[in-house]
């Protein structure tokens, strides 16, 4: 089981960086819960912490704390620029370390990857002194996602679709570098537990949440079922060869404010 630590930057009374209406912290943890929720739902024996799951004021060293105690074998952590500028960079410690050029070469797939999602200027691969990356005693790596006083790049911030595409990218990346397996395709001979997420009378009510899942990083698809002769669709969160898997895909639905339940097929 690998262990992936990822670090929304700021939150609480720390709102980092400002501008054109939007707060640093918001979409930290934003795109981190994406990263999370892909990285659970798409790739096998992996799991996955954060610093914070909600808007609360977090310390820089409660972060690394964390981290080291629970022996993460990766720390993201993910950040928004501020100063003027556009773009995407990222940043490992820039001393001497123990295993620097393994965590070089984890930090280019992670930029990489996330550059061939987004269309956007790259501002480089480079080094910082800054505690998340100094105290950790995994792989570190800090990513800065665009300008939030950038009107074009915080116009883009407001968008989910834009914001998933930014967590995917952080997703494939950690994925790449920790070697992870994609989940395979349940046997369709054997038994299966579907994780269902709503059932609704009229079809658009089911499409509504079938966007609300997406905008928290989870793929779902619409079934449509009769029971005494009234027509529902069912939203499908996921089918699972294992009960114990889809228990999870449960309870991480809940953590997301998401009901749901499992039927066996």
């Amino acid at each position: 089981m690998r262990k992936v630590f990822i670090d929304p930057g700021h939150g609480g009374k720390d709102p980092g960086a400002v501008g054109n209406g939007l707060l640093e912290k918001n979409i930290t943890l934003d795109i981190s819960q994406r990263i999370k929720n892909y990285l659970v739902s798409n790739y096998e024996n992996v799991s996955v912490k954060m610093s914070r799951t909600k808007d609360q004021t977090v310390s820089l060293s409660e972060r690394t704390n964390q981290a080291n105690r629970w022996k993460a074998d990766l720390y993201v952590s993910i950040h928004i620029n501020a100063g003027g500028g556009r773009g995407f960079e990222s940043f490992i410690y820039n001393r001497q370390f123990k295993n620097k050029p393994q965590t070089e070469n984890i930090r280019t797939m992670i930029h990489n990857a996330v550059m061939d999602k987004v269309n956007w200027t790259d501002r480089g691969k480079k080094q910082a002194n800054f505690h998340v990356l100094r105290e950790t005693t995994m792989a570190a790596v800090l990513t800065e996602s665009g300008f939030i006083d950038n009107r074009g790049d915080a116009r883009n911030m407001k968008d989910s679709s834009w914001l998933q595409i930014v967590a995917e990218g952080h997703a494939i990346g950690i994925a790449n570098a920790l070697n992870l397996k994609k989940k395979s395709l349940p046997d369709q001979t054997g038994r299966l537990y579907r994780v269902v997420s709503g059932s609704f009378l009229e079809e658009d009510n089911a499409r509504k949440r079938v966007h609300a899942l997406k905008r928290k990083g989870y793929d779902s698809f619409i079934v449509q079922q009769m029971s005494q002769k009234e027509r529902y669709y069912r939203v499908i969160v996921g089918a699972f060869s294992q009960f114990e898997n889809a228990e999870n895909r449960v309870k991480d639905l809940k953590k997301d404010g998401f009901d749901s339940f499992i039927v066996q097929m």
